[in-house]
């Protein structure tokens, strides 16, 4: 499971997020940025922010580190703004923290670079993950201490919202033309004999069991265990499918 942590203050929100992450202080003195299992997007982008961002963590690329946070009643019936306050009433209980990085910048493609293997191994991670929110438009990376930092990954393994239909998204392209490291990632096919050949069924299933189980509740598998076995189960397909979805990335 992932490390458990206690929030003991609400800081701010973070009004720029959709699903109005907040910033929050826990009781191992660490401050982090939560996302809220009571906002519009529901567990399941909880449970894609910690299979992707685990999985990324797994294959060496930089990911802030991530915490199971559990909201008090107590902090939720505190905060002023009521609109702040029917989410966090909403979220009591466990939800997703990562590690605030401060003094972090966005990322620009005009101002920063990132190496070609890196930005290669990224967009094949967003490829292999159908993680369609790290464009141009919204880089969901930043760089902080001169190095790319990858966050929020709620928008990716957007099969899971359909299960029964989740085998047709096994071999399903990836559109990397908008992807914010496109003219970055020279050496897909080398990201992807690198990568694709680490995505074992022991790393899947330890990342997976990270993953609590009170969000893997769903109606067409019985039980969380079983939840697990379908993700792993479609993670490897889509794996061993790698030549009909990679994309074609040209500088």
């Amino acid at each position: 499971m992932l490390p458990a942590i206690t929030a003991i203050r609400y800081v701010t929100p973070l009004k720029e997020g959709g699903s109005l992450p907040g910033l929050v202080e826990a009781d191992d003195l660490g401050t982090y940025v939560v996302k809220w299992r009571g906002a519009g997007q529901g567990p399941k982008a909880l449970v894609a922010e910690v299979i992707v961002g685990e999985l990324a963590r797994a294959l060496g690329l930089p990911v802030p580190d991530l915490a199971d946070l559990s909201l008090d009643e107590g902090i939720a019936k505190g905060e002023p703004d009521p609109e702040v306050q029917e989410l966090l009433l909403a979220s009591v209980g466990d939800n997703l923290a990562m590690d605030f990085l401060p003094a972090s910048l966005g990322f620009d493609p005009a101002v920063h670079k990132v190496e070609p293997g890196l930005a290669s191994r990224i967009v094949w991670l967003d490829a292999f993950t159908e993680n369609v929110d790290r464009t141009w438009r919204n880089p969901n990376l930043l760089v902080w201490h001169g190095e790319p930092w990858l966050i929020d990954h709620g928008a990716s393994l957007y099969f899971h919202h359909n299960w029964p239909r989740a085998a047709a998204a096994v071999t399903r392209p990836f559109k990397g033309d908008d992807h914010v490291l496109a003219a970055f990632a020279t050496d897909l096919p080398g990201a992807n004999a690198e990568l694709g050949a680490r995505v074992t069924p022991e790393l899947l299933d330890g990342v997976l069991a990270l993953v609590p189980d009170a969000w893997l509740d769903s109606p067409d598998h019985d039980g969380p265990d079983a939840v697990r076995a379908a993700y792993r189960e479609h993670l490897l397909a889509r794996v061993a499918a790698s030549g009909a979805w990679l994309p074609e990335v040209s500088a």
